[in-house]
């Protein structure tokens, strides 16, 4: 909603960087997607790791 409303402040100022705006935005989120996808694989392997780790923690009821 806050992108919506940041676009509009955008076209009542310029409206043409709007338009290219708008038409932009679909192309750089498809860019984006693959880093954003790899990104949550990082993270869940990371999360993997540490819960692998802190199994014996957990088991014995250390904190």
């Amino acid at each position: 909603m806050l992108t919506f409303i940041l676009w509009c402040i955008l076209f009542i100022l310029c409206w043409p960087i709007a338009i290219l705006a708008l038409f932009l935005y679909p192309i750089v989120w498809l860019l984006l997607l693959p880093f954003r996808l790899l990104g949550f694989a990082v993270e869940l392997s990371f999360d993997l790791v540490r819960n692998i780790f802190m199994l014996p923690f957990r088991i014995l009821g250390v904190r």
